[in-house]
């Protein structure tokens, strides 16, 4: 199987966060921004699979700063590591105050997918081609990522 570059899964959301987004404090649901983190890293790995996929994991999410009523939130996604069947990407969210121009980095999150085949099984995905010093050491860090993984999956077993 041929591989394929990191630049060719990137996908890139926009949307403006409106009040049926957002608390009574006007601060947007943090379900609402993971939903788009989703959205967003899913398609990035069906863009490198050509297949569908589905979520199997997300690593911890933190919220480093609120996503107020007004902002436009930006959700950025790309594949940073494949293995057999699995995909696993990286989402970054940042949200702009529009009337002002600041834009703060709310969040960044690992999600891992796997490809299905049209029976709905897990199918072979292309290796990852990584070609720049930061895809190399996303690429890395994300073989340690699937390590503590497994460690921590099978500590129950």
């Amino acid at each position: 199987m041929e591989g394929k570059r990191v630049a060719e899964s990137r996908v890139v959301l926009t949307q403006a966060m409106g009040p049926t987004e957002a608390n009574v404090l006007g601060n947007v649901h943090g379900g609402i921004i993971m939903k788009l983190c989703d959205e967003a890293g899913g398609m990035a790995a069906i863009k490198h699979a050509r297949r569908p996929a589905v979520t199997v994991t997300v690593d911890s999410m933190s919220f480093l700063s609120p996503v107020h009523i007004g902002n436009l939130v930006t959700v950025a996604a790309e594949v940073t590591w494949t293995g057999h069947t699995s995909i696993e990407t990286r989402v970054v969210v940042t949200a702009e105050n529009l009337l002002t121009g600041k834009v703060t980095h709310t969040n960044t999150a690992f999600f891992v997918y796997v490809a299905l085949d049209k029976k709905g099984r897990p199918t072979p995905v292309p290796p990852l081609i990584c070609e720049t010093e930061d895809e190399i050491r996303r690429c890395r860090e994300a073989e340690e990522r699937r390590l503590k993984r497994l460690q921590r999956d099978h500590k129950d077993i």
